[in-house]
C-alpha cells in the first residue's frame, strides 16, 4: 500500500504523474503539461488542502519571489529571509493573507526579519522600508502601521527555532549558487 507517501504532497506535479513500482526500484514519470495547465492543477490541488487559505498557491510562490527580490536588493542575509518566509507561512497558514492584504504582510515579514536579525543603521531601514514601498507598491504609512498588526498575528513569537528556519534558508542560499 502506497499510503500517503513525501513523493506523493509534493506540488509541482500535480495529477500527471505515475508512480511505477518494481521489484528493486520505484520511479516516477511526469507527462508533458502545459504551464498554465500545471499551474491551475497545482492551485486547485492547494485549494483542496487549505480551503482555509484565500490565495492560491502560484500567488503565495509569487509573493516569496518579490520578498527574495527585496532582500537581495537591500543586501540582507539568507538566515533573514528565511525567518521572513517563516513569518509569511504561519501567517498564510493561520488564513491572514487576502488580496487586499497580502503585499503589506509581505513587506512587514521581511521589515520585522530585518530588525531582528540583523544590525541595521537608521539609514539602512529607510532604504529597506524605501524598497519595500517601490517593489510592493504600498505606503509607508500602511506599513508602519501594519507592521504591529503582524507582531501580534505572530503572538510576539520572533524567535525561531533553527529547525523552521534552515529549510528555507538552505533553498535560498541553492538559489544564490545558481
Amino acid at each position: 500500500c502506497l499510503g500517503h507517501c513525501w513523493w506523493q504532497q509534493r506540488w509541482p506535479c500535480g495529477k500527471h504523474k505515475r508512480v511505477l513500482i518494481f521489484a528493486s526500484y520505484m520511479t516516477t514519470v511526469i507527462e508533458y503539461v502545459k504551464p498554465s495547465d500545471l499551474k491551475k492543477d497545482m492551485n486547485e490541488t492547494f485549494k483542496e488542502k487549505f480551503p482555509h487559505i484565500k490565495l492560491t498557491l502560484s500567488k503565495i510562490r509569487s509573493l516569496k519571489r518579490e520578498m527574495r527580490i527585496v532582500g537581495e536588493d537591500c543586501g540582507l542575509q539568507p538566515v533573514t529571509l528565511a525567518m521572513a518566509y517563516v513569518y509569511f507561512e504561519k501567517l498564510v497558514l493561520q488564513g491572514r493573507l487576502n488580496k487586499q492584504n497580502r503585499k503589506l504582510v509581505s513587506a512587514a515579514c521581511i521589515l520585522l526579519a530585518a530588525k531582528i536579525s540583523s544590525d541595521l543603521k537608521k539609514q539602512e531601514v529607510k532604504h529597506l522600508i524605501d524598497k519595500l514601498e517601490e517593489r510592493f507598491r504600498i505606503s509607508r504609512r500602511e506599513l508602519i502601521s501594519f507592521e504591529f498588526t503582524i507582531l501580534v498575528a505572530l503572538e510576539m513569537a520572533l524567535y525561531l527555532p533553527e529547525s523552521k528556519v534552515m529549510p528555507h534558508f538552505r533553498r535560498l542560499v541553492q538559489q544564490q549558487q545558481v
